[in-house]
């Protein structure tokens, strides 16, 4: 007897209102792709945005620490 196949992906239900939702549908469809796979999409663009957010604001308090605020000074501090 075969085994089940185990589904590699999880289900998550959103709410939206009904104007992103249609929009989001006509994209799909304009994209010839899924709803599921724009969503990834878009996730998957939050989470790079997010992470290029948290990096800048990481250097910026770095910076910040060693009194670095403009292109001249970080270039004097690296070089030194």
């Amino acid at each position: 007897m075969a085994t089940p196949a185990t589904r590699t992906t999880r289900i998550l239900n959103i709410s939206l209102p009904p104007e992103m939702y249609n929009t989001i549908g006509k994209i799909a469809r304009e994209e010839n792709r899924t709803k599921s796979e724009l969503m990834r999409e878009a996730f998957r663009h939050y989470q790079f945005v997010r992470q290029w957010k948290m990096i800048r604001q990481w250097g910026m308090e770095t910076a910040a620490r060693f009194d670095i605020y403009t292109d001249e000074e970080l270039e004097q501090f690296l070089e030194s």
